[in-house]
């Protein structure tokens, strides 16, 4: 049985996948997912913080009119008569609790769509050999923490792909199964990962995404089909997503910008 290479290894490892200037194992085929940008400088892929980017907002909406509610029957508390004092204050007590929750949940939700950029982009420069990564950091029990944006650039060399399956129980007793690849950056000559980020967190693009980026690397853009070059603004949203459009805009550091879409 096959053992993970990196140490240590992702969560739900499945298996490694071809090392970044390894023969391919899989065709170069992506499926419900086209590259922003594609030339002969470098690849750009879009990436989502949630696959429901638009719905979690009304969760938020819908939680805040709880809190309402529960906010108006603990103002009521004074008008309550001939109660006894007791269960009274275990009344109050249990309101002012559901008010915390959902004032805090409405938050959390509100945050989960709107807060993340309308997009998280990974551009790969072929020519510099390069990834660029515009990430989002979050910390999604803590909605009244500071979230931000992160970039980052590292060596194509140092990158290491793992393709990983997570299973996770319902409320009710279901099952909900997510798959991706992840990237793993390893310190130059070892398998120890300094750092990761997610490539695709698509049922539909798993392997076959990072065949896609490693044939790019390794041999230009001839081969892929151009039909999948679907140039599109990170920032040009739907008018009616409404979380996406009170998201920030992507907006990469003016020098990174630069360099990660020209020739050395």
């Amino acid at each position: 049985m096959a053992q993970p290479k990196l140490t240590p290894p992702c969560r739900g490892w499945q298996r490694d996948l071809p090392g970044p200037n390894e023969p391919l194992a899989e065709a170069p085929v992506l499926v419900w997912l086209a590259p922003t940008h594609l030339d002969d400088v470098c690849l750009e892929l879009r990436r989502n913080f949630l696959v429901v980017r638009g719905l979690v907002v009304f969760f938020a909406l819908f939680s805040a009119l709880l809190a309402l509610v529960f906010a108006w029957a603990l103002l009521s508390i004074s008008e309550f008569k001939g109660s006894d004092w007791g269960e009274i204050a275990l009344f109050a007590i249990a309101e002012f609790a559901m008010l915390v929750f959902f004032v805090w949940s409405s938050a959390v939700f509100y945050r989960l769509d709107v807060s993340p950029p309308r997009d998280l982009p990974l551009r790969f420069n072929r020519l510099r050999r390069k990834v660029y990564v515009y990430g989002f950091h979050s910390v999604w029990w803590n909605p009244f923490t500071r979230w931000y944006v992160t970039t980052a650039s590292y060596d194509w060399d140092d990158l290491r792909a793992e393709k990983w399956k997570v299973r996770s129980a319902t409320a009710n007793g279901g099952l909900i199964i997510k798959e991706g690849v992840s990237i793993a950056v390893v310190r130059p000559g070892t398998n120890e990962v300094i750092e990761r980020f997610d490539l695709s967190t698509r049922a539909a693009n798993t392997s076959n995404v990072w065949a896609y980026v490693c044939h790019y690397m390794q041999h230009g853009k001839e081969g892929l089909d151009p039909c999948e070059a679907d140039p599109h603004d990170a920032n040009d949203v739907p008018p009616y997503n409404i979380a996406l459009r009170l998201a920030p805009k992507v907006q990469w550091p003016a020098e990174m910008n630069a360099e990660s879409s020209s020739a050395p």
